[in-house]
């Protein structure tokens, strides 16, 4: 929580405010068994009507007077509560951005998007119920415990007798829920990413009749869920029989001894009732109090989980003297003995890399499934970091380079093309902010994409719904091209970002992206080796190895793995 507090400094004013009334409240109420005492001491037995009403508009004002210090302070608590919670989503939200792509590999994006529903609501609730009862009931508790002594010290033991068991059940349920909670909230992560998947690869799901065997599955995750969340609600309905059994012996114990002094004139009957009704005052708050230690828990075990993320440090950090790259090196990318390997991968994805590209030139990247293709291109943009060698932009390494600055120069088309909901032109303006609608056009002519948004109704003003659904894969793909042409980056990486087009529409393509009026350093990954055949350099990769290196006619004529992949797409041509 420590890591949590600050966000809390805005808030100060309410923090101090709603406990405030709160209390206030909870004094007025400390007063009503008095006064109920004194009604039937001094009203009701010496049959004055005059005094008995004037005790009854002074009960009637306490009670107004406590609704509104109770709104008062549920105001400012969900003011705090509220806005507390904002703060830090921004900052979860914030920090989530500053990760690397190895940190949100091994958190997994079910987790963090659980930390920023579920468990910001745990949280939000906790601090309400914390501003507001947190001191009341232990306020009421004691008070009522103190002011038994003002009506009778010798009965009022049998209070300072019930308190410490009341503690001791209390403390003792917390300690056993709390690491409980954390296991509920961990299966959850787990129920999550099984519906995640499932929802999300659905047609697969279909197309291999395995709804059958997902059920199967997210019943077994459930169950585990429900199993965790019964042995917490055990637990937890433990809290309150056990506070019944020793507040309601302990008023057996006050009446039967209450009694007694009645009947001895030792007591009054209204002393005998203020007593009972402090009694009950205590066991409602410690009803109170065990839901609120209950709610507690749950969100401080979602606030060290909301506290493990923003603790989670980055591995990809910008330097501390930053250099400044220039682009009037003909080099504009260089890979030097480049290793690469993902955070608990056992074997290196890259090995031993090492390759240049000149300004201007098309480097194309081929090879069997696994073989590091995508990973070759993500340590352009600094995805990912080298363990071991060094990655080169315009002569100066990534690593002595701030991230924007960077990636300011590149512009990526990843693999599965990623439109956000809204319009045409806001997705393609992602790709440079004060771009105009000539130049938007202009990108769209590009990547072979004017005609798809020319057939839209509202053209480029046409709304996209989340990820692109109401489109084909070759519109998006197309789409996403022109997004990032639109940045007119220095470096353009297309990591396999034409494979739903066709022949004839991604060879236009790869024509028109030469044919641009300030030619960028082009990266094609492909499978397909007609696309990469025209680039000036091809890198072939084979198991995290480059295999070769050369044109489409060196490689053909010296490459066994280039021959194999080329003569598999084009097997006339190896008779």
């Amino acid at each position: 929580m420590r890591t949590l507090f600050p966000f809390l400094k805005p808030f100060r004013k309410e923090c101090v405010v709603s406990p405030l009334f709160k209390l206030l409240e909870a004094l007025l109420e400390l007063f009503v068994p008095l006064i109920m005492a004194a009604i039937i001491d001094r009203g009701i037995l010496a049959v004055d009507t005059g005094y008995v009403l004037r005790m009854g508009l002074l009960l009637v004002g306490l009670g107004l007077l406590g609704f509104a210090c109770s709104v008062t302070a549920q105001f400012f608590a969900a003011k705090a509560a509220v806005g507390f919670t904002a703060k830090v989503k921004s900052a979860l939200f914030a920090h989530i951005q500053q990760l690397s792509h190895t940190e949100l590999d091994t958190i997994g994006t079910p987790t963090l998007i659980n930390r920023m529903t579920t468990d910001m609501n745990q949280v939000q609730t906790g601090v309400n119920m914390t501003l507001r009862l947190l001191l009341r009931s232990p306020f009421v508790v004691l008070g009522a415990t103190v002011m038994a002594f003002t009506v009778d010290a010798k009965t009022a033991l049998i209070f300072l007798a019930l308190l410490p068991l009341l503690t001791l059940v209390v403390a003792g349920i917390m300690a056993l829920t709390l690491p409980r909670h954390k296991q509920v909230q961990s299966q959850l992560d787990k129920v999550l990413l099984r519906t995640r998947e499932n929802l999300t690869g659905v047609r697969v799901v279909r197309a291999f009749n395995k709804q059958a065997d997902e059920q199967e599955a997210f019943e077994e995750e459930s169950g585990m869920l429900f199993r965790l969340q019964q042995g917490v609600g055990r637990l937890s309905s433990l809290m309150n029989p056990l506070t019944y059994v020793l507040v309601n012996g302990a008023l057996i114990v006050l009446l039967w001894s209450g009694a007694w002094q009645v009947d001895g004139g030792i007591l009054t009957q209204g002393a005998v009732v203020a007593l009972v009704n402090y009694l009950s005052q205590i066991l409602v708050e410690l009803i109170k109090l065990a839901n609120l230690i209950i709610t507690i828990t749950k969100a401080l075990a979602s606030a060290g989980r909301i506290e493990t993320v923003l603790k989670q440090e980055s591995s990809m950090k910008d330097p501390a003297m930053p250099i400044t790259a220039s682009a009037d090196t003909p080099e504009c990318v260089r890979f030097e003995n480049v290793c690469a390997r993902y955070q608990g991968a056992g074997e290196e994805s890259l090995t031993n890399i090492s390759f240049t590209a000149l300004r201007g030139q098309t480097i194309g990247v081929i090879g069997g499934t696994g073989s590091g293709k995508s990973t070759l291109i993500n340590l352009i943009p600094r995805f990912y970091d080298v363990c071991s060698g060094t990655v080169l932009v315009d002569g100066v390494d990534v690593r002595n380079q701030t991230i924007e600055s960077l990636r300011a120069k590149v512009a990526v088309v990843p693999q599965k093309a990623m439109l956000f909901k809204g319009t045409i032109r806001d997705n393609l303006r992602w790709g440079k902010q004060d771009a105009t609608d000539a130049e938007l056009w202009q990108a769209l002519e590009t990547a072979q994409g004017a005609e798809v948004v020319r057939g839209k109704p509202g053209q480029l003003d046409e709304m996209i719904e989340q990820g692109g659904r109401n489109l084909s894969g070759g519109q998006r793909q197309r789409l996403t091209i022109a997004r990032a042409l639109v940045r007119n980056p220095e470096i353009l990486i297309l990591d396999d970002s034409a494979s739903a087009l066709d022949y004839a529409t991604d060879a236009a393509l790869r024509k028109s992206i030469r044919e641009m009026d300030t030619p960028a350093t082009v990266f094609i990954v492909s499978q397909r080796a007609s696309s990469i055949r025209f680039a000036d350099q091809i890198l072939v990769l084979d198991d995290g190895e480059l295999a070769g290196i050369g044109t489409h006619d060196q490689l053909l004529a010296s490459c066994p793995v280039y021959q194999e992949i080329y003569y598999s797409q084009y097997p006339k041509e190896a008779v």
